[in-house]
């Protein structure tokens, strides 16, 4: 394992793509903002439903278990399909689901059944699970190795704009409207799915157009030569192919910690509107409107992290930001007003580089195992589906204290970025 600043000098050299892989590079970053929008509205669903279905913080919490419950669902046999029919038709299955299941909001607003709603987020879901699976090994090959980390946490800073997008929408034409809530009325709800369906369902017809390069594997081990002068080197006299994936001890703490770390954002996500409104006294669309600024933060994140790892080791960033979302946690869990909110906040900007950089960092030196990797890690989103059940059942009596739970999950995410990630 060389120090981090060789790191940083040995990624710099490397270019971040080539000049054939641009027009794919840049629809598949779009794709990143797309299922961002997707999951930051259902955060917004939790509240709305807690209004007009009068469901409980905990109860209401069994949104993101439809959503993030799909991860661990469709995250293999996503993988599979892309294995057998590639990456542009893995993206096909997965717009064409997206769009289903916002099609079926309006059969599920007409009933006005939480559990039809949960059943078409479902299936949406497995859209987004389909995409993310796709998405992250898709971006990964449009160039070297060395610099994955960087075009990862580059196409999740279009998450990040989605991030943004989801919630300003939400709250203006869902949570934005009082005498709704007090009929009951979901019409804005269907009325917004409709458009969301229809925009996906166009941009599938117009990728099906798009013409993808041949992509070589830019995650085959690396010859020894190379691996001496490489980033995560030390380990290229072992054949990834002679291993099982749980012999990959790099990638099975990977996956722990992406479970964890995608645990933390559900139930941060989820309770943030709910924050705003009982300790802040926000009325619902102003707690939206912070959200917004939430996921701003996010993608602010993402840029200035995307920029720092060209000095610092991406694990060492990792490990630093998951220290401080440790201290923000815990300023959150007092209460103390503007300083905790404001903490609260700034959760999601020492979160924005987590998931991405853990993804690269469990798929690295896998080789042809790379798509198979990153369908299991993609399952590793399921951590989203428990977490938010949990912080409900504490958040019912205090939503303040439910947020000492994610700083169980930062500590082990904070181990896996100074120790558990390398490659042996």
């Amino acid at each position: 394992m060389q120090p981090a600043a060789t790191a940083a000098t040995t990624s710099q050299t490397a270019s971040f793509t080539e000049k054939k892989y641009v027009p794919t590079l840049i629809f598949v970053s779009s794709l990143f903002m797309l299922w961002a929008i997707a999951i930051t509205m259902g955060d917004v669903l939790n509240k709305h439903f807690q209004n007009v279905l009068h469901v409980s913080k905990a109860n209401s919490g069994l949104v993101q278990f439809s959503i993030f419950g799909a991860y661990a669902v469709m995250g293999i046999p996503a993988g599979l399909f892309m294995k057998r029919f590639g990456y542009k038709n893995g993206v096909l299955l997965g717009l064409g689901l997206y769009a289903v299941g916002a099609f079926l909001f309006v059969p599920a607003a007409n009933a006005g059944s939480f559990g039809f709603f949960r059943g078409a987020l479902f299936v949406l879901a497995c859209g987004l699970a389909t995409l993310e699976a796709v998405a992250h090994p898709f971006m990964a090959v449009l160039g070297d190795q060395r610099t994955s980390d960087q075009r990862l946490n580059f196409a999740q800073s279009f998450n990040g704009l989605g991030a943004v997008v989801g919630p300003l929408l939400g709250s203006y034409f869902i949570l934005g409207g009082s005498a709704a809530h007090a009929s009951g009325d979901l019409s804005s709800v269907k009325t917004m799915y409709t458009v969301i369906g229809s925009v996906i369902l166009g941009i599938a017809v117009a990728f099906s157009f798009v013409k993808v390069p041949p992509l070589s594997d830019a995650h085959a081990a690396p010859a020894p030569a190379e691996a001496e002068a490489g980033f995560y080197s030390g380990t290229a006299e072992v054949t990834p192919v002679a291993k099982g994936l749980l012999q990959h001890r790099h990638f099975v703490w990977a996956w722990v910690a992406q479970f964890l770390n995608v645990a933390a954002q559900g139930g941060t996500w989820a309770f943030f509107i709910n924050y705003g409104v009982e300790k802040m006294h926000f009325s619902d669309k102003v707690a939206g409107s912070y959200f917004a600024l939430f996921m701003v933060l996010m993608m602010t994140g993402r840029f200035v992290g995307t920029f720092l790892m060209r000095f610092i080791a991406p694990p060492k960033l990792l490990a630093t930001f998951a220290l401080a979302n440790i201290a923000m946690c815990l300023v959150v869990a007092q209460s103390w007003g503007w300083p905790s909110f404001i903490c609260l906040l700034l959760v999601n900007f020492f979160f924005s580089i987590m998931f991405p950089t853990i993804f690269s960092l469990g798929i690295k030196d896998l080789g042809p195992q790379t798509p198979q990797a990153s369908s299991v890690l993609v399952m590793a989103v399921a951590g989203g589906a428990f977490f938010p059940f949990l912080m409900g059942k504490i958040a019912n009596h205090d939503i303040a204290a439910a947020y000492y739970l994610p700083i169980i999950c930062y500590a082990f995410i904070f181990l896996f970025g100074a120790r558990l990630y390398k490659v042996r």
